[in-house]
């Protein structure tokens, strides 16, 4: 039930933002205003001024707005008032109101929280820099090796390591330009992006190249009771030089590394109070929190390096105009890799999946996780709203648009039958991605015997 409550409350917000652009624009053209409602349902209280009716009702799950003669199918009266007796270029204003309102607040959310936090792991900031490249792997035979720069994945130039896990994830079980810097030589090469699993499950562990996260080796920050590290001495504030002569700069690489020598002794190298100290020990099978098992060794590390700074407002806009076009340009490329079967649909999320993320989000400390989310959802929220389709804002705008150019209202029994299908079209859209929600919930393989 707080999962529930917690996306009622987020999509409320959102949507409560997207009627109240449409809300404030009708008003500015001079279009009535019937009903300005937060929430839906049944009206419980509120008050009348002028021609609207604000108010609260039932259903707290945002709001909506209700303008003169605004009815699908519905032909003019002839009442001035009425929104489909203003000019075409305002009505078209009103339609797209609604999205540019939800882009606002996702730009304003991050800048916010940017003037207060701003927080960034500092491998993310710089160049992708390889840690450990796992054998026999698709990344293995480019011949990249540790220590190399990635400078081309897809269609980026200098990538960053989240633009490369991103593009990687659009273009699962396809081949990619691939190029990297290795003793100050560049190599352009491909590479096939394999996996078996579902678009969320996806790492970058599976490219079987890691990330390096810091210029200094691994540091223990505390030694896990009844495990190999335990038992081998280690202690708190260890830094790992080396296992089996191989330096590693993170725990994700360090755990590819046991996995791939399948559980055999290791070597490893410890730096404490200034000594080097050989300890060898045996990495156990352990589960790994997803009813998958890991080798492991049983520790916790130290974090990685981050960026913490409060920005000016300035620079704080300009980051989040950043985060902006990230995030609008990662639907696009979505929307596109799905045309062209780069991209599963299983990447779609509808109440659950969402609901999911928002509760993981606020459980996380701090409230960097959360506002990013809700902008995130806002800007998807406003481009979904923007697509062409009849009953959306963008059906609307196409339909305003067409008849602008013919010069003459399209018929409104043609219409009527348009957002009819349009109508039945969204409903099975609706069911199909709840239906993907519940099968990431791993409901019918529980069922299984």
């Amino acid at each position: 039930m707080s999962t529930v409550l917690q996306l009622a409350i987020v999509l409320g917000i959102m949507v409560l933002v997207h009627e109240f652009g449409h809300f404030a624009v009708a008003k500015l053209c001079g279009i009535r205003v019937e009903v300005f409602s937060i929430g839906f349902g049944k009206r419980l209280f509120g008050i009348k001024r002028g021609d609207t009716d604000y108010r609260i009702s039932v259903l707290p799950l945002g709001g909506y707005v209700k303008m003169a003669g605004d009815n699908p199918g519905e032909a003019p009266s002839g009442d001035p008032g009425e929104f489909n007796a203003h000019p075409r270029w305002q009505r078209i204003c009103v339609a797209l109101a609604g999205p540019f309102a939800n882009f606002i607040l996702a730009i304003a959310l991050v800048a916010a929280m940017y003037t207060v936090h701003f927080e960034k792991q500092e491998y993310l900031a710089g160049p992708a820099v390889v840690d450990y490249v796992s054998p026999a792997t698709a990344a293995a035979k480019t011949g990249v090796h540790p220590g190399d720069t990635v400078v081309h994945f897809d269609s980026i130039e200098n990538p960053k390591w989240e633009e490369i896990a991103i593009h990687s994830v659009l273009n699962l079980n396809h081949t990619v330009p691939f190029s990297f810097i290795h003793d100050g030589q560049r190599t352009d090469s491909t590479l096939f992006i394999a996996s078996k699993d579902s678009p969320d499950k996806f790492t970058l562990d599976s490219l079987g190249i890691i990330p390096r996260m810091q210029a200094e080796p691994i540091k223990i920050l505390r030694v896990v009771d009844s495990t190999p590290a335990q038992r081998a001495g280690l202690q708190a504030n260890d830094v790992i030089a080396s296992i089996d002569g191989v330096t590693l700069h993170s725990v994700g690489a360090l755990l590819d590394y046991l996995q791939d020598q399948a559980g055999k002794p290791a070597d490893l190298r410890i730096l404490r109070n200034g000594q080097t100290l050989p300890i060898a020990l045996t990495p156990e099978l352990s589960d790994s929190g997803d009813g998958t098992k890991a080798y492991r060794i049983g520790f916790a590390p130290a974090p990685v390096p981050v960026i913490v700074e409060k920005l000016p407002v300035g620079a704080a806009l300009t980051e989040s105009w950043t985060f902006f076009k990230k995030n609008s340009l990662l639907i696009r490329d979505v929307l596109a890799g799905m045309f062209t079967r780069h991209v599963s649909v299983k990447m779609l999320s509808g109440p659950i999946g969402i609901g999911q993320q928002v509760h993981e989000a606020i459980q996380m400390p701090g409230w960097n996780h959360i506002i990013e989310l809700m902008a995130g959802i806002s800007i998807n929220l406003g481009i979904f709203n923007l697509l062409p389709i009849p009953i959306l804002d963008g059906g609307m705008i196409l339909f305003l648009l067409i008849e602008s150019l013919f010069r003459r209202d399209i018929n409104q029994q043609f219409k009527e039958r348009v957002y009819q299908v349009a109508f039945v079209c969204l409903l099975c859209f609706a069911a199909f991605v709840i239906f993907n929600d519940v099968t990431k919930l791993g409901l019918f393989s529980k069922l299984k015997p």
